[in-house]
């Protein structure tokens, strides 16, 4: 590894950090070995091959994480992948709570990272569910038949927007809670936007 291919916005993010600074650096050094491209993408260290985003180094309140981007396609002979809610598809993240994990990890962690090398060399993707195998709460459902609008203004919008939004009216246990989150978002969807946008 060359001191050349340590991007500068990486060390502002490394220098930033008040938490896992020292596993997020052992964390660098590791990925870099491994002849990857760093970048800073979502705000965290993204390291990438020939442009596809292949892990990210995230930190959590008690953890900190390597997040592969299409972990779900990896092999897990040690039993390490973590699928982080029951929601995600694609990601898989490896937890640690102290750098003494990752260097004992380090054989490990290189074999994860060059496995998931091949996953993009191969071009492999990931089968994500259509937004079809997701249930339409019926609060939303009888919402979308009053409004043929906001059914038409639904339909234009991206499946990940279509995917979060039924999540989100899905979620409450209380059809009084999840006519309220139809309520409040309904104008939101009609002007085509995201749940987040």
């Amino acid at each position: 590894m060359t001191i050349s291919r340590m991007n500068p916005k990486v060390d502002g993010f490394m220098r930033k950090a008040k938490t896992w600074r020292e596993e997020f650096e052992k964390l660098r050094m590791i990925l870099l070995d491994c002849e990857l491209t760093e970048e800073v993408k979502w705000m965290h260290p993204c390291y990438t091959f020939e442009n596809k985003n292949v892990v990210l180094i995230h930190g959590f309140k008690h953890y900190c994480a390597l997040l592969f981007h299409k972990g779900a396609l990896l092999q897990d002979p040690h039993g390490i992948l973590v699928q982080q809610t029951e929601n995600v598809q694609a990601a898989r993240q490896i937890r640690f709570t102290h750098v003494q994990e990752i260097v004992e990890m380090e054989p490990i962690l290189k074999a994860y990272i060059e496995q998931a090398i091949e996953v993009e060399k191969a071009g492999l993707e990931v089968s994500f569910k259509k937004n079809t195998e997701y249930v339409i709460p019926e609060e939303f459902q009888n919402k979308l038949e009053e409004m043929p609008a906001l059914k038409e203004a639904f339909e234009a919008l991206t499946p990940g927007r279509q995917r979060a939004y039924l999540l989100y009216f899905s979620e409450p246990k209380q059809s009084k809670t999840r006519t309220s989150r139809v309520e409040k978002y309904a104008d939101q969807i009609l002007a085509g936007k995201g749940l987040q946008d």
